[in-house]
């Protein structure tokens, strides 16, 4: 019983290391054209969005918005990829085996 309450309180300890070394991952995205660009956070919020002035007008609105979501969407997938591999790793580190991780 003290081993078990030993591992969860180490697997406590290192995933909150984990979640602090996503919090600080940021991971880029651009746009093909490479005048948008979104960073998010390993824990998937946006931190920085940069548009170039090739967009900044009335007419490139819904193209814009198309971009922008695309590359949005893009980083927040590798956000989510980075996630997973450190938890992933975690775990095995733990010697557990989650189906799907």
């Amino acid at each position: 019983m003290l081993d078990k309450m030993k591992q969860l309180y180490q697997l406590q300890k290192q995933a909150k290391t984990v979640q602090k070394e996503l919090r600080d991952t940021e991971i880029e995205a651009k746009s093909a054209d490479g005048e948008i660009l979104v960073v998010v956070n390993g824990e998937q919020k946006i931190v920085e969005i940069k548009i170039g002035e090739n967009y900044l007008s009335a007419d490139k609105k819904s193209e814009l918005e198309s971009a922008l979501l695309k590359v949005a969407q893009e980083a927040s997938e590798k956000a989510q990829q980075i996630a997973a591999e450190k938890s992933k790793d975690m775990m095995k580190g733990m010697g557990l085996n989650i189906p799907g991780l």
